[in-house]
């Protein structure tokens, strides 16, 4: 997936979190920077919690950390790691804009979490300015067919990889 304008710019490491509820549903949520924020559910760019991984970090302790950090919770335990960094590049009008400018787009590391929480425990106004305006648990299934944008392909991998864990747990 590399684009051939911006060879010289690095990937961004990341961390990826989806967020299983105990019924398998799984979390996301809707950009606060995106067209359709603020509106009906039906609008807006979904995706499920991710972010940077700092400079020497785990990337373990980055998915929490980013948890925490974007939807002010703690409530949530590793199911499973990926195998494989997933990478992509930002959409072409995406370069020099997006990520501080400074990447192509991300390689990201993705995990399964188990969330243990109740929904109270969910706030998006954690971090000032808050990320992401909304949220649903909506069936692993149906990601793809939201408004998740250019991660549409990453998503569909995803939920083939991730399907193991869309089961009510005991």
């Amino acid at each position: 997936m590399t684009d051939a304008s911006s060879p010289s710019l690095p990937y961004r490491p990341n961390v990826g979190a989806m967020i299983f509820h105990a019924d398998g549903r799984i979390f996301i949520a809707r950009r606060t920077d995106m067209p359709g924020a603020g509106g009906p559910l039906s609008e807006g760019t979904w995706q499920c919690p991710q972010g940077g991984i700092d400079a020497g970090e785990d990337p373990q302790k980055a998915v929490l950390r980013e948890v925490a950090e974007e939807i002010g919770t703690d409530k949530v335990r590793i199911l499973a790691e990926h195998p494989e960094w997933i990478t992509y590049d930002l959409p072409q009008h995406l370069i020099g804009r997006a990520l501080g400018g400074k990447y192509r787009g991300q390689t990201q590391k993705w995990f399964a979490l188990a969330f243990e929480g109740t929904d109270a425990d969910i706030q998006l106004d954690a971090q000032t300015p808050a990320e992401f305006d909304a949220w649903q648990w909506i069936d692993l299934a149906t990601l793809p067919q939201q408004n998740v944008g250019f991660k549409k392909p990453i998503y569909e991998r995803l939920v083939q990889d991730f399907a193991q864990f869309a089961k009510p747990r005991a």
